[in-house]
């Protein structure tokens, strides 16, 4: 190992899509059986026509390619500001929010404005990777929390107050949850508030996908006087309005948070594209109807892909689902998740990702995400995977 190199960083996880990316290499795929790419959670449709017909004309103005408001465009904010609010209720200012270059970049900069190496964020498993791999490089400690695989993978209240320590700076909850897809009770997120406040640390909440859920509202935290105090939010615009490339999020939290990651995101990247902010407005401000009509089409996929798993002996069964993936558990005794993905690719041509991907203790699990593809090829999954499975 190259000893000027930062040991946290050659010792943290590798980038888990890039090496289920590499298992591609060299491989080559009939007309009859194609691949069928269930790993990375992408949309499976380009943005509206009308957000490309206007940032066509954007790019045009020399504002877009200049630096902006280290904390994002105010219009932005005011709007995004208004969007939570309309879901949320409760009260979010403009000054409680900071426009970053995608939700990582925002979990980020949340994480180390509150935490430094030694001290302590308790992460449900499984995590969302990314997560833990952060924590990993600035040499804070995840404390995992495990979740109850028989209850659709929620993290439990009295586990996580176990896991508390005097270094214990957040709890991190994902919800809509990847990888499980589970949407975690508004009760459950009060629950952890309220837990959370009780010891005076953060309540790091990521919701990239939000936007695909069909019952409003997802919580009431924001409605609570002085939220500010606990509560973080990390949000995405990659998945509502596919622009994922562009690389725009948010991080909406109390002004002395907002003070703190704007410092950060100063040192890191001075500001979110300028282009994406303008395409992320103006989705907040035009695309409601087009939001809503994707989300009812992920919907639908969701209720075949769950109809059909439950309806066929495919030597899998199904955890929890969302949006746009399910977790799964195999039948497989004498293979762990990692050789069944292995498999999957090798005889079916399917692309997923092992459970082990996402923390300790999950070699009974996988990951498909099917907003990938289309309602025609979740059949083409099940048809594969009836005959692999069911094959003598």
């Amino acid at each position: 190992m190259d000893r000027n190199l930062n040991p946290n960083v050659i010792n943290s996880i590798d980038p888990p899509i890039d090496e289920a990316s590499s298992w591609l290499a060299g491989r080559e795929f009939s007309v009859d059986k194609p691949l069928l790419d269930m790993a990375q959670a992408v949309p499976s449709y380009p943005p509206a026509e009308e957000l490309t017909d206007y940032m066509a004309e954007r790019v045009k103005s020399f504002a877009t390619a200049q630096y902006g408001p280290v904390s994002g465009n105010a219009k932005l904010k005011t709007a995004l500001a208004n969007h939570m609010v309309g879901v949320y209720g409760g009260s979010i200012q403009p000054n409680n929010v900071l426009i970053s270059a995608g939700c990582n970049q925002a979990y980020c900069l949340a994480t180390i404005a509150l935490a430094e190496a030694g001290d302590e964020i308790i992460l449900p498993v499984p995590y969302y990777f990314n997560h833990q791999m952060w924590l990993e490089v600035l040499g804070i400690k995840a404390v995992h929390l495990g979740c109850n695989m028989s209850q659709g993978g929620l993290p439990e209240i009295d586990e996580a107050r176990r896991l508390i320590s005097r270094k214990t700076k957040a709890i991190v909850l994902v919800t809509p949850n990847n990888p499980t897809g589970a949407t975690y009770p508004p009760d459950l997120l009060r629950g952890f508030f309220k837990l959370c406040q009780k010891h005076g640390i953060k309540l790091i909440i990521d919701e990239t996908y939000k936007d695909f859920l069909t019952e409003q509202p997802p919580h009431q935290l924001f409605e609570i006087s002085d939220w500010g105090g606990t509560l973080i939010q990390v949000y995405s615009f990659s998945k509502c309005f596919s622009l994922t490339g562009y690389r725009v999020g948010s991080v909406i939290a109390g002004e002395n948070v907002i003070e703190s990651v704007t410092k950060i995101m100063d040192s890191v990247a001075i500001c979110a594209p300028r282009i994406a902010q303008d395409a992320a407005l103006y989705g907040l401000e035009h695309l409601t109807s087009w939001v809503a009509e994707k989300r009812n089409m992920l919907k639908r996929r969701r209720e075949l892909f769950n109809k059909l798993f439950r309806e066929n002996n495919l030597g899998f069964e199904v955890i929890s689902s969302g949006a746009y993936f399910a977790y799964v558990e195999h039948q497989y005794d004498n293979k762990n998740a990692y050789q069944v993905a292995q498999d999957l690719l090798d005889k079916e041509n399917i692309l997923s990702l092992p459970g082990t991907f996402f923390g300790p203790n999950q070699e009974r699990f996988l990951r498909f995400a099917y907003a990938n593809i289309t309602r025609k090829e979740i059949t083409d999954v099940i048809d594969r995977l009836n005959v692999s499975f069911n094959k003598p």
